[in-house]
């Protein structure tokens, strides 16, 4: 229960509204406990021979106080169930915003669908505890407590005896609760691993259907999901035998004022009137007693989810600013000159370095090239410079200041990186190209389409820049794909550029000719390649090798070719293999 104290600020941004609801709930239930008290003078005036017109009157009166009731009712929810969306609305964003801070070491440990479920269905269960649960907790409070000042002024005796199996209630719905919220606990960890496993499966749907494999994942999915619908079930069970209880021992409250109010009015202590007044109070006591036992069932479901909302807001980025980092730097001021020392790395939960003892100087302006084997620590270098990963020793200083003084911000504003994989949005090519930008510039889109040799190929679609792509730009081929990420990265005139063996999937040609388009951006700024192909490279100002982490060559394409190394073999199979693919 102590997870829900974290939605105080929340509640506190609102606290005028949820005010004024609770007045609401307040004028809502005294004008309805004035009804059975209407309806109970009414019934000892005909047993008196009442005329018709007064009749009408109670009948006018009864009419007014529903009218009024049911306006009250109408504003409570206005206030409270609407405030109640607003603030799930801003733990939402909270929620997705904290997301965003997470390094790249938080998502190889977390599913997307098990984040999505946080995103949904927790966040769902919270909302119904500020809404419907916050609102019923004060509307059940005020309710008995009116009631039952009312019924012990009409007669003390009955409404204590009445007042009976209240205690047995309040132990049903104890029990309840807490067989509730393990059951609910269950419920939200088997709706992670469905969502989880159905996010996959869209996700891959391609790889299924080239294997043939649609029947196995059904299966699988119907495993989880038969799991989750048995979860739901015994949570089910409970709730089904806690309400029919609960209307149970409130109709013995009734039973109970039905015969001793009725010995009482054989005794003259009480009217046929009261009795009709008592019965009604004990009804309306029957909704307060059985809700607070659905509010005891929404706190069980929340405050787990409450919980493992907080287990993610509550974990910091393992990269993010910090004391060291100064906010003076800005954009303007990174040039472009990189260089590591003493640079080693490993990943999280790794025996081994990925790299070692790396020493590299990148002047600005400059192109590097990086060529190895795979493995051997390309991406990893490549990945420390904009703090996707952190040096787990040396540092990397970028215009002689160490990153880490850097703001994540002006670092990351300051480079484009074209991925290994490339990444489009469901949006159109135009918005993908100017992701970095709130505003579409036209003509830069289409500048920068060109040099990556793109825009040729948008131009034979319908609806040119404004073609929309499907889920990760499955729509595309995959050097469009590469060749859009290029003029995404290019677009927002990064100080530094790098290019993640992103022209793999072109042919040689294309390749040629988006490097010499290139040129003319890459003279203007600090670039890396990273590529296979020694064709991409051997322009570039300096080039390294790297094999099991280290730096094992350096120069220029024709040092390193003098060297008779590992870069001198990886150029003569590549030789060797185009004059075979062109014999």
């Amino acid at each position: 229960m102590k997870s829900l104290k974290a939605l105080i600020p929340y509640l506190r941004k609102f606290k005028t509204k949820i005010l004024t609801g609770f007045v609401f709930i307040l004028l809502s239930n005294s004008t309805d406990a004035i009804y059975p008290l209407i309806i109970g003078a009414a019934i000892d005036d005909l047993t008196k021979g009442t005329l018709q017109h007064s009749l009408l009157a109670y009948a006018l009166a009864g009419i007014g106080v529903v009218i009024i009731r049911g306006t009250f009712l109408f504003l409570t929810r206005q206030t409270l169930i609407v405030t109640s969306r607003e603030i799930e609305n801003d733990l939402r964003y909270d929620f997705f915003a904290h997301l965003q801070k997470m390094s790249k070491g938080f998502y190889n440990i977390r599913s997307t669908g098990d984040i999505m479920a946080h995103a949904t269905n927790d966040i769902s269960n919270v909302r119904n505890f500020v809404g419907p649960g916050i609102m019923y907790s004060f509307q059940t409070f005020t309710r008995i407590i009116i009631t039952l000042f009312i019924l012990f002024s009409i007669n003390s005796t009955v409404t204590l005896l009445a007042l009976l199996p209240l205690p047995l209630i309040t132990f049903l719905v104890y029990k309840v609760g807490k067989l509730t919220f393990k059951r609910s606990l269950r419920v939200n960890e088997i709706f992670s691993d469905l969502t989880t496993k159905a996010q996959e499966c869209l996700s891959g749907i391609r790889v299924i259907k080239s294997y043939v494999r649609e029947k196995n994942e059904s299966e699988e999915f119907d495993k989880i999901s038969f799991d989750y619908q048995k979860k739901n079930l015994l949570l089910a069970k409970v709730q089904a035998f806690s309400f029919p209880m609960m209307f149970l021992l409130t109709s013995l409250s009734i039973i109970i004022v039905l015969y001793y109010g009725g010995i009482q009015v054989i005794e003259g202590n009480m009217t046929v009137g009261n009795i009709s007044s008592f019965l009604i109070y004990i009804g309306q006591l029957t909704f307060p007693m059985i809700a607070f036992g659905w509010i005891i069932n929404l706190i069980q479901r929340a405050a787990p989810s409450m919980q493992r909302i907080l287990n993610i807001i509550n974990t910091n980025p393992d990269i993010a600013d910090n004391k060291d980092t100064d906010d003076k730097i800005t954009k303007e001021d990174i040039k472009g000159e990189i260089e590591f020392r003493d640079v080693s790395f490993r990943y999280p939960l790794a025996n081994s370095y990925a790299l070692k003892n790396i020493n590299l100087k990148i002047r600005q302006g400059t192109t590097l090239g990086i060529i190895g084997h795979t493995g051997s620590g390309k991406s990893t270098l490549i990945n420390l410079i904009p703090r996707i990963w952190d040096v787990t020793e040396g540092n990397i200083y970028i215009d002689g200041m160490e990153i880490k003084k850097i703001p994540l911000k002006v670092l990351r504003e300051s480079i484009g990186i074209v991925p290994q994989e490339s990444f489009l949005f469901s949006d159109s090519i135009e918005r993908n190209i100017a992701y970095s930008d709130d505003v579409i510039d036209e003509d830069n889109v289409i500048i920068n389409s060109k040099i990556a040799g793109l825009y040729k190929d948008i131009e034979l679609f319908p609806e040119k820049f404004k073609t929309m792509l499907g889920e990760r730009g499955i729509t595309l081929s995959g050097g469009q794909k590469q060749r859009t990420s290029i003029a995404r990265a290019i677009y927002k005139k990064p100080e530094i550029l790098i290019m993640d063996d992103s022209l793999s999937a072109v042919d040689t040609k294309t390749e040629e000719e988006i490097l010499q388009e290139l040129k003319l951006i890459m003279n203007e700024r600090t670039s890396i390649i990273i590529s296979h192909r020694i064709s991409a490279i051997q322009n570039a100002n300096n080039i390294i090798v790297m094999s099991d982490g280290k730096i094992v060559e350096e120069g220029t394409h024709n040092e390193l070719i003098s060297l008779d190394g590992i870069y001198n073999d990886i150029y003569t199979k590549q030789l060797l293999e185009e004059e075979i693919k062109d014999f």
